[in-house]
């Protein structure tokens, strides 16, 4: 059965199709520039790469190229051949704790939760309706970001606000990356056979870690939005929040400024003004002193979190490194797992310098099994939507 997983960010749009149940991947690409100019699109069959320049307007005319390319590339002789097609849907607040195919009723409340994610709801309903119109007998299906965190205990996702604010406004803790979460808690207890109590570190430029047990989340970093809880490359992630008022108060600044400035303007960008870590990372080596301030801010925080899930866990038997930057750089790995060596963690410095890959990166003898483990989120969304077509 052919799964197509899709991913539409406001002016970008992500894909890769699976044939599943085998999970074989027949072709991936992505949108980029859709509706600011410049645009383009790349694919990459069977690890055949091209980019093409092309105006795109709009969503619709980005599913309208891709749609010819699997057409053109026979990875499908005929549409009728894509059962579903899967939506990335970041918030589904807790209307949502499973994905679930798209009605009209469902579409209608992912559209009145784009309050709580503005950038990214309207998106995916541009992109379900665009997915509808050119492939209208695949079964649509919405695969949600916060889904996997609405397992959370009331003393774990309520805020210490009126209470008012979350009976009448929705204001509590979501979480994000659940999608991720979600598939490498599947990954991990499927590697020890069992339900295993994780910390799961996924960390890219925007970043996350979650706590689980017994397969179900207990507490995640984000909150409310994305911008809670660590350091990211551009979010500031916990703050007081009483700075906010000041700071509009001293330097005359609205709530769009705000927002903007804790979203696009802080994080590793606002401490060494560089958001890509790879950019602080040679800022370090250099001996550049804030790109090491923001270095150590940002491994301080991680660790941070690890401890405090390590409490609430009441121990943890993994802690798992994952996305962008876990994935893909052994120092901070390392930088965080000697930061643990209280909890009995022993890093194996020449298996952490694998990249990229699943790999333990602890000695035998560690108290807490550390772990590589690359994300896959498109083929989590295929896997629900494949589940949920057949």
């Amino acid at each position: 059965m052919k799964i197509l997983s899709v991913n539409c960010g406001s002016s970008s749009l992500k894909f890769q199709m699976y044939e599943m149940p085998n999970k074989d991947v027949l072709i991936s690409g992505r949108f980029e520039r859709i509706g600011v100019g410049n645009s383009f699109y790349s694919i990459n069959i069977k690890g055949e790469k091209k980019q093409i320049d092309v105006e795109l307007n709009n969503h619709a005319e980005a599913v309208k190229y891709l749609v010819d390319e699997l057409l053109e590339n026979k990875i499908v002789e005929s549409l009728e051949e894509i059962k579903g097609v899967g939506h990335r849907i970041v918030q589904g607040a807790d209307a949502f704790d499973k994905s679930v195919v798209i009605t009209d009723s469902v579409l209608n409340k992912i559209d009145e939760l784009s309050s709580l994610a503005p950038l990214h709801n309207p998106a995916a309903i541009i992109g379900i309706n665009a997915f509808k119109e050119y492939i209208p007998n695949a079964t649509p299906v919405a695969v949600f970001d916060t889904a996997f965190h609405q397992t959370m205990d009331e003393v774990e996702y309520m805020y210490a606000l009126p209470y008012e604010w979350y009976t009448k406004f929705g204001v509590r803790k979501y979480g994000a990356h659940g999608t991720s979460h979600k598939y490498i808690t599947n990954v991990m207890n499927d590697y020890y056979k069992t339900n295993k109590k994780l910390i799961i570190c996924h960390v890219g430029n925007g970043a996350s870690i979650t706590a689980v047990k017994d397969g179900k989340c207990i507490d995640t970093s984000m909150g409310f939005t994305p911008n809670a809880g660590l350091m990211m490359g551009s979010r500031c992630g916990d703050i007081d929040a009483s700075i906010i008022p000041y700071m509009m108060d001293k330097a005359n600044l609205n709530s769009k400024d705000i927002d903007k400035a804790i979203n696009k303007e802080s994080g590793l960008l606002g401490i060494s003004t560089h958001s890509d870590f790879r950019d602080v990372s040679k800022g370090v080596r250099e001996n550049d002193s804030r790109c090491i301030l923001a270095y150590n801010m940002y491994i301080k925080r991680i660790v941070d979190y690890i401890a405090k899930y390590y409490v609430e866990l009441e121990g943890a038997d993994a802690i798992i490194f994952t996305a962008g930057v876990l994935e893909n750089t052994p120092k901070p790995r390392f930088d965080i797992m000697n930061k643990l060596s209280c909890l009995g963690v022993i890093p194996d410095i020449e298996a952490n310098e694998v990249i990229g890959e699943f790999k333990k990166i602890t000695k035998e003898d560690s108290k807490i099994d550390c772990f590589i483990v690359p994300t896959d989120e498109e083929l989590m969304i295929s896997i629900d939507t494949y589940e949920l077509v057949k």
